[in-house]
């Protein structure tokens, strides 16, 4: 199975200019807990829920003045669509990561990838990937 076939399409994406308060506003609107950050046409990082709770709202940050740029994560695993899921789902483990970006040949995002897409055809690939981003103490 390719990655085409469960990813999902659209993706929202935001602006490393916009502030955090409006990532959490589009993440809780769409149902989501992550969103490409995208500036000129280019995928340049990635904010998650986390990251807004954990570098904002705990660190008593302000969330109209904080950017997205200030809080995102900065390098961003990617697979292609024409992927085998298999394949994307080892680059997710491998990265203990819970969500890809999809991209085509010229790097453009052309979907979003999530442990629960995976769970929706495989759910021991998805207890895989799941395994592997659980923080151990």
């Amino acid at each position: 199975m390719k990655v085409k076939e469960i990813m999902k399409s659209p993706v929202e994406t935001i602006s490393p200019t916009e502030n955090t308060k409006e990532a959490a506003l589009r993440m809780h609107d769409k149902h989501i807990g992550s969103l490409p950050v995208v500036d000129n046409g280019q995928l340049v990082g990635i904010i998650t829920d986390r990251d807004i709770c954990v570098r904002v709202t705990a660190t008593g940050r302000d969330a109209v003045s904080t950017s997205v740029k200030e809080v995102m994560g900065k390098s961003v695993e990617t697979c292609m669509a024409d992927q085998d899921v298999n394949d994307a789902a080892k680059a997710m483990i491998d990265h203990h990561i819970r969500r890809i970006v999809v991209v085509d040949s010229k790097k453009a995002i052309v979907g979003f990838l999530s442990v629960d897409d995976l769970a929706k055809t495989s759910h021991e690939l998805a207890s895989k990937v799941l395994e592997a981003t659980i923080p151990i103490h």
